[in-house]
């Protein structure tokens, strides 16, 4: 069977987690609510974290074989070139998921409220 390992966030994810947290909390929210959707922003940021790894893993296997096709045919070597800038500009960080990761919990966080406030 394998283990689930649960990876403590950093300290710096948990504020960054808390001041969104805060920020979209809305009045009348417990401190529990605004925790918990702390918590939630904590795993998505985790998350996202752990995809990017896996796409400069990935952008750095390709960027090997290429040095390595590179040394063996140096006559194509101006291709090659121009491969590896595109390919590491495309595994540069962007804003856009961190911007629909934040979106995406003020919806949820709106809902959780709206929800709470018919019942």
């Amino acid at each position: 069977m394998k283990k689930k390992s649960t990876t403590v966030p950093s300290q710096e994810t948990q504020t960054e987690a808390m001041k969104i947290a805060k920020a979209t909390q809305k009045p009348g929210q417990t401190k529990d609510q605004t925790k918990l959707i702390a918590q939630g922003i904590e795993k998505g940021i985790a998350l996202y974290k752990k995809q990017q790894k896996e796409k400069n893993r990935q952008a750095d296997k390709v960027r090997k074989k290429q040095q390595r096709e590179k040394q063996r045919q140096p006559q194509e070597s101006t291709e090659n070139e121009a491969q590896m800038t595109v390919e590491t500009k495309s595994t540069r960080s962007n804003i856009l998921p961190w911007g629909l990761l934040i979106l995406s919990w003020i919806g949820f966080a709106a809902a959780t409220l709206i929800e709470h406030s018919f019942l």
